[in-house]
C-alpha cells in the first residue's frame, strides 16, 4: 500500500519511472541467469577437446561443444568444424562465430544503462511539474496567505519523483556495470579458448606436414 500510495502521489511521471524500473529489473534477472548458465571453465573445456582431438575424435569433440552451454563452446565448435572441413583460414570461422555470440551477450544490457540515465531526468521532470502545480495553486488562490495543505500535494509530488528517479538510477548503474564486467569476462574466455584451439590446430598441421 505504501508504494502504491507513492505512485498515486507522484503522478504520471512516477508511473513511468516505476515501469522503467520493472523493465530494468526483469532484464537484469534474465541476463544474470543467462551469464550464470553460460559461464564455464574455458581451460578445462580446451584440455578436454585437445585430448579428444589428438585421437582425431572430431565427432566426439563437436558433440562435447554442442552439449556444453555458452558462447565459448560455440565459438570453439565453429573452429573445429572449420578444421574438419579443411578450411585454411580458421580465424575467419572464429571471427564469424564471435560476431554472432558477442552481440547476443550484449543484447538488452544497454536497456538497463538507458534506464539508469533517464530515471533522474524523469525525476527532475516530475519535480518541475510539481513546482508548476504549486505556482498554479498560488496563482489561482491570488492570496498572500496560503495554507500548507494547499501546497503540500504539489511539493510532495516534486520530492517523490526526484527521490524515485535517483532510487532507480543508482541500482541500474550498478547492475549495468556488473553485467558489463560479466560480458567482458566471457569475451576474454572466448578469446582465450579460441586462441588455444587455433594454436592446437596449427601444431597439428605442422605435425602432419613434417610427417609427410
Amino acid at each position: 500500500m505504501f508504494f502504491y500510495q507513492l505512485l498515486l502521489d507522484g503522478g504520471a511521471v512516477m508511473w513511468i519511472i516505476a515501469i522503467a524500473a520493472v523493465i530494468a529489473s526483469v532484464v537484469f534477472v534474465i541476463k544474470t541467469f543467462q551469464f550464470h548458465r553460460e559461464e564455464i571453465n574455458a581451460h578445462e573445456l580446451i584440455n578436454g577437446l585437445e585430448n579428444v582431438l589428438k585421437r582425431d575424435g572430431f565427432v566426439e569433440a563437436i558433440s562435447l561443444c554442442d552439449n556444453t552451454p555458452g558462447p565459448v563452446a560455440r565459438v570453439v565448435g565453429a573452429a573445429i568444424l572449420a578444421f574438419q572441413r579443411g578450411d585454411k583460414d580458421l580465424q575467419q570461422a572464429v571471427d564469424a562465430a564471435c560476431l554472432e555470440e558477442v552481440p547476443r551477450l550484449e543484447r538488452y544490457v544497454g536497456l538497463i544503462g538507458t534506464v539508469g540515465y533517464i530515471a533522474p531526468l524523469l525525476g527532475f521532470f516530475g519535480t518541475i511539474l510539481g513546482l508548476m502545480e504549486a505556482f498554479q495553486t498560488i496563482h489561482q488562490t491570488q492570496s498572500v496567505y496560503l495554507s500548507a495543505g494547499q501546497l503540500s500535494g504539489a511539493v510532495h509530488m516534486a520530492l517523490i519523483t526526484t527521490a524515485a528517479g535517483l532510487a532507480v538510477a543508482i541500482p541500474c548503474y550498478v547492475a549495468y556495470n556488473y553485467l558489463a564486467s560479466r560480458i567482458h569476462t566471457l569475451a576474454l574466455d572466448i578469446e582465450l579458448a579460441s586462441t588455444e584451439m587455433l594454436g592446437f590446430f596449427e601444431r597439428r598441421r605442422a605435425e602432419k606436414g613434417d610427417a609427410q
